[in-house]
């Protein structure tokens, strides 16, 4: 069974966006929707880049949860966001870094989630020791708000 352990951070600054070189890290755009709104299971379709993927979740334990993800043609997937899935449509730039032995995933969010920039680690055991970058700031990975699966139905632009 496929397993998911991720812990989540806001970014406290814009740091983050260069490597050690000065550079600017590039990204990848990613587009998501949910069929359904079960919170007990999760369905997703992702679009990142050029291919297509399904993903099934299962509710967390902890920061632990089941997750089972397939390859499906970007077209099919395409065409379920568009007339499938739950809108708002999730859209972001998905960022790796390589930050002390680990990689980092900062998704910036665009359409109506636009402002919202969130770190995340995927972890191999719940305990699993890890250095925080300095530019990962409150975790918020037990905070439904930041579920992206709640951010179609509760986008961050409506938040007060």
């Amino acid at each position: 069974m496929g397993k998911e352990i991720e812990r989540k951070f806001l970014i406290t600054d814009q740091s983050w966006r260069y490597d050690r070189d000065g550079h600017r890290i590039t990204g990848e755009t990613f587009c998501q929707g949910y069929l359904n709104d079960d919170k007990n299971r999760i369905v997703r379709l992702r679009l990142a880049g050029d291919r297509g993927f399904i993903t099934i979740k299962g509710i967390a334990n902890g920061i632990t949860r089941s997750e089972f993800e397939y390859e499906i043609p970007a077209r099919d997937c395409r065409e379920m966001l568009d007339s499938l899935a739950i809108k708002p449509l999730i859209e972001k730039m998905r960022y790796k870094i390589n930050f002390a032995g680990n990689i980092w995933e900062v998704d910036e969010f665009m359409g109506e989630n636009e402002g919202l920039v969130i770190a995340e680690l995927e972890l191999e055991t719940e305990d699993q020791k890890f250095e925080k970058p300095h530019w990962a700031g409150q975790e918020v990975t037990g905070d439904p708000r930041y579920f992206n699966s709640n951010l179609a139905s509760a986008p961050y632009k409506f938040w007060a």
